[in-house]
């Protein structure tokens, strides 16, 4: 059993790994923010000020770092990107530098980024030895994943976490479109015929687990389903999980008008991202096609 020191503790993801890891024996400690000073005697940390505090007692074998301004909330302004990039380069560059502060370093350093690393592929499948594309997005993945060479020089395992869409009815993209869908009101984003990379929640927490346990697995990782899908088809597979018809497209220009530059990467552009890595490492997947996916995470209590 380990010590887990996770940041982002609090959200979708990090809720459902505390969870998960501590009902397999871990111990979970959770990274929290403060806006000023840390108090004395408590693990927390302030990444804009560039501020961790870690206890003399505390030795975390597995650092698990999830925190960051959410990239899908709001329309991309000046100042919605500027946060963007400011807290995930904030928070890569502290939390490195108190590890490599420690007399004892982490075992394996899990730091989220995200499939945005690879642009709009189009068509055409792209695996973890594909270079970064082009946008927003995989400029701030290009900026944040180097900052972690630093421990990988310190002997550190580091996994760079590339996250698909993650699917859960409790938050993100699936909680957001299920209200429209259980109406019939659902249906195809744009064209339809861009593709879409995703990963069941209790998925991810299984990944994370593998990753844990297998020292072989580092640098850069996609964490997806192997089952890549078209927009068009994960609507019809989303509509007949709901029972519902899911024919209403949201056109491309209303996708443009209502989120600007956020709605063009994140819901127009194609990611068709494969897991190679892990399934290379021998990962058995749960939940491999997008209609298991969806009846393993709408059974959710």
């Amino acid at each position: 059993m380990k010590t887990v020191l996770v940041t982002g503790a609090s959200g979708l993801v990090g809720g459902a790994l505390t969870q998960g890891l501590q009902a397999d024996g871990h111990r979970v400690v959770p990274l929290p923010r403060f806006g000023g000073e840390v108090p004395a005697g408590v693990a927390g940390w302030n990444p804009a000020a560039g501020v961790c505090v870690l206890p003399a007692d505390l030795n975390p074998q597995v650092v698990i770092h999830l925190a960051g301004e959410n990239a899908g909330s709001l329309r991309w302004t000046t100042a919605k990107k500027r946060r963007i990039v400011q807290s995930r380069v904030d928070g890569a560059r502290t939390l490195v530098a108190a590890l490599l502060a420690r007399p004892q370093p982490p075992e394996l350093v899990l730091m989220a980024s995200a499939v945005g690393w690879y642009g709009d592929t189009g068509d055409r499948p792209a695996d973890e030895e594909d270079g970064p594309g082009e946008g927003f997005l995989a400029d701030v993945c290009r900026q944040v994943e180097p900052l972690a060479a630093p421990l990988t020089q310190a002997g550190v395992r580091v996994v760079q976490a590339r996250f698909g869409v993650v699917l859960s009815p409790r938050g993100g993209a699936l909680q957001r479109l299920l209200p429209s869908f259980r109406l019939g009101l659902g249906g195809p984003v744009g064209s339809g015929r861009q593709w879409f990379s995703w990963v069941a929640l209790p998925e991810l927490v299984q990944m994370v687990r593998f990753a844990m346990h297998t020292p072989a697995l580092a640098g850069p990782v996609n964490f997806v389903a192997p089952g890549a899908v078209p927009y068009r088809d994960f609507a019809a597979a989303l509509g007949r999980a709901v029972h519902r018809p899911a024919r209403l497209p949201l056109p491309a220009p209303v996708v443009r008008a209502l989120f600007g530059e956020m709605g063009e990467q994140m819901l127009l552009a194609s990611s068709r991202v494969v897991p190679g890595r892990l399934s290379q490492a021998g990962y058995r997947f749960c939940h491999p096609t997008i209609d298991a996916a969806l009846a393993a995470v709408l059974g959710e209590r």
